[in-house]
């Protein structure tokens, strides 16, 4: 088979890397890619969101199967675009990607189908966003509706800064994205992500983890695309993750059918385990990052049967995947100034006799300068380790970053605190 791997970040760098492992794979293409999926396969340089130039690309190629990683390709359509060219393509309709694309349509539509959720407005104007933080009680959840590349997200503790976020977003923060904002009512536990596959008719879990959104160490500072992750979460027990299924996913999935935009591919549901059950954050369109990055090191089954099912149908004939029996840690490395403007073009030495046992680095935001590996975007590196515990774990990605030099970089030195203070991998 010849996959085509759409994206150039950490996730797609995993995804690439699993994929490649899998027997049925002859060739694996990466477009546009980064300087760590180049050693995996070949590298186009076609944008995620050129949906004309990945339908061409994958025809060149002879792709058997299209594998979209980044949520602005979903949105663009690229999707729906394989499906008219008659080409396999693991990823929802555009349609179906309006879970993730527009946070109002998502809380409206999971009002529709019953699923529980925070208490919400979505408003379109400052001096109506301002009113209705009158009726919420703090800290304000402040969305912008669109995509932003994960941080459109605002908590504030006090109405004078949720104020003042509202005039921010609305006064071009996260760009069109902010177009629209939803106020939520503050869910207070501890959030999870739960991953499922779907055919258009059947879900199937896929996996869960917790990840770290501040910037800064103590869930300090301001939201990121997530700035590390580990699993297997010890606060997800398997009751909650099949309440999760019954009562957040499945019911999404059948909506989904009914309003006309069965959903094929991965959805992504971020969850808030409250004292009174799991209640849904938000939904996500595709894998989370850096939640992929551990689930891939963990998944011991091959990846590319349940990606060609959800791309063809036949999913349930599927047996549940294996997992390894150990726990993964991905640590974030960012670039200086990150989530705000990251300082770009430094310098990035690795280690020439790699990491060691049970470690990978997945590349996120690189590129090659005159030989030279350097930063190109926010979060530039994934360090991930697996490991029997998650101290083990832990001990040894942050052995490998103290083994990388770049003065610019900066990372979380709390990854995994949760479950380190409680549960049988803090031990």
């Amino acid at each position: 088979m010849k996959i085509l791997v759409v994206g150039s970040g950490g996730r797609e760098h995993a995804l690439a890397w699993k994929i490649a492992q899998s027997p049925l794979v002859t060739s694996v293409v990466c477009a546009p890619g980064n300087p760590g999926m180049a050693a995996l396969g070949e590298v186009a340089a076609v944008a995620a969101v050129d949906v004309a130039g990945q339908v061409a690309l994958a025809k060149a190629m002879g792709a058997d199967l299209v594998v979209v990683g980044p949520d602005a390709a979903i949105a663009a359509g690229l999707s729906d675009a394989m499906d008219r060219a008659g080409i396999a393509c693991f990823a929802p309709s555009a349609a179906a990607g309006r879970i993730e694309s527009s946070k109002a349509f998502m809380k409206a539509f999971a009002s529709r189908h019953g699923i529980p959720t925070a208490a919400f407005e979505t408003v379109d104007d400052a001096a109506s966003a301002k009113a209705a933080l009158g009726r919420f009680a703090p800290p304000y959840v402040i969305k912008a509706d669109g995509l932003a590349a994960g941080k459109g997200v605002i908590i504030s503790p006090t109405l004078d800064e949720g104020r003042t976020a509202v005039d921010a977003i609305f006064g071009g923060q996260f760009g069109p994205a902010g177009a629209r904002v939803v106020i939520e009512e503050f869910m207070a536990g501890e959030e999870v992500s739960l991953f499922a596959l779907c055919d258009g008719a059947h879900a199937m879990a896929f996996g869960s983890a917790q990840d770290h959104k501040r910037a800064f160490d103590g869930d300090q500072g301001p939201n990121t695309g997530g700035m590390g992750a580990y699993a297997p979460a010890p606060a997800f027990s398997a009751a909650l993750e099949e309440a999760a299924m019954e009562q957040i996913v499945e019911p999404a999935i059948r909506g989904l059918a009914t309003e006309g935009a069965p959903y094929r591919g991965v959805v992504f549901a971020g969850l808030m385990l409250t004292n009174t059950g799991p209640r849904l954050v938000e939904f996500n369109a595709r894998f989370g990052d850096p939640e992929t990055q551990v689930l891939m090191m963990r998944l011991q089954s091959d990846l590319v049967p349940y990606l060609l099912a959800c791309a063809r149908g036949g999913l349930a004939a599927l047996p549940p995947p294996l997992w390894r029996d150990e726990a993964v840690i991905c640590v974030v490395l960012a670039a200086r100034g990150y989530p705000g403007g990251p300082v770009a073009g430094s310098a990035i030495t690795l280690p020439a006799s790699g990491f060691g046992e049970g470690v990978v680095v997945f590349h996120a935001g690189t590129a090659i300068a005159d030989g030279q590996l350097t930063a190109a975007g926010g979060r530039v590196l994934n360090v991930c380790a697996r490991a029997p515990s998650l101290a083990e774990a832990r001990a040894r990605a942050y052995e490998a970053i103290n083994q990388i030099v770049w003065p610019d970089g900066f990372h979380r030195r709390d990854i995994g605190w949760r479950a380190l203070e409680s549960g049988p991998l803090g031990e």
